[in-house]
């Protein structure tokens, strides 16, 4: 059984990072102290649960921990530094600070070091998510020790419950565009000018008219669903948001 470490001091580490060509050392201090800091960690970058749900979830909510005092969301991995920046690229994940614990120093401080051989992994952390004020772990949420990759409360949803319990969570937008539709630079105006967050899937890059007609049975631009229902194109937006 992993032990909560609430209440103690987070591990003294140095972490390698690159930044652009130089390498910059970043001390756990200089992460942690006079802030208050959410850090998850995981088993690595680019497996499946890590890039699908754990990652994506924290960087989409990170300007709501922002409204609740949190000054930074930091995701620890025990890969090296360039894993963790193209892993970071390929996520388009800004809103998330990514430290390389390479050697598995922090991990094994935090008593969340694991033997991952079986997968070819070797060491690795546990997954988890702790909340951090002035470098003491205030709350920390540790998946049980079951077979496989457990994933049921070191989520930002349940990290984020804990620290605004009575927020209410804007339902997920998505707007299917493409490049120099007036339609689509109307209907993303229209959620902006409401204080609405979206994510927007382009034509082209990210899906195709195939992909498009397949979920909403249309092939024109700008179709938005919110809260998994098909609201439909600018004017049926604007309507709705009435």
């Amino acid at each position: 059984m992993f032990a909560s470490k609430e209440g103690q001091a987070v591990p003294q580490v140095t972490f390698h990072t690159r930044q652009g060509d130089a390498w910059v050392d970043v001390t756990t201090e200089e992460l942690f102290a006079n802030k208050t800091v959410v850090l998850f960690s995981l088993p690595g970058a680019f497996t499946p649960t890590c890039s699908s749900s754990h990652l994506p979830r924290y960087n989409e909510l990170a300007s709501v921990f922002a409204e609740h005092g949190v000054d930074e969301i930091v995701c620890v991995s025990v890969n090296d530094t360039f894993v963790m920046n193209a892993w970071k690229a390929d996520q388009e994940a800004e809103n998330i600070t990514f430290i390389p614990d390479g050697n598995g120093e922090f991990s094994k401080g935090m008593d969340m070091l694991v033997d991952k051989e079986d997968l070819g992994f070797g060491p690795r952390s546990w997954r988890y998510s702790m909340l951090v004020k002035n470098g003491v772990v205030e709350k920390m949420f540790v998946e049980q020790e079951e077979p496989g990759d457990p994933f049921k409360v070191s989520d930002a949803d349940t990290m984020l419950n804990y620290i605004a319990p009575n927020h209410k969570l804007q339902e997920s937008i998505t707007v299917f565009s493409k490049p120099g539709c007036p339609f689509c630079a109307k209907a993303k105006q229209n959620l902006i000018d409401k204080g609405l967050q979206y994510e927007e899937v382009v034509l082209g890059k990210d899906a195709t008219t195939v992909s498009l007609r397949a979920i909403t049975g249309r092939s024109t631009v700008p179709q938005v669903f919110i809260g998994g229902k098909h609201i439909g194109g600018s004017e049926e937006l604007e309507t709705y948001l009435a």
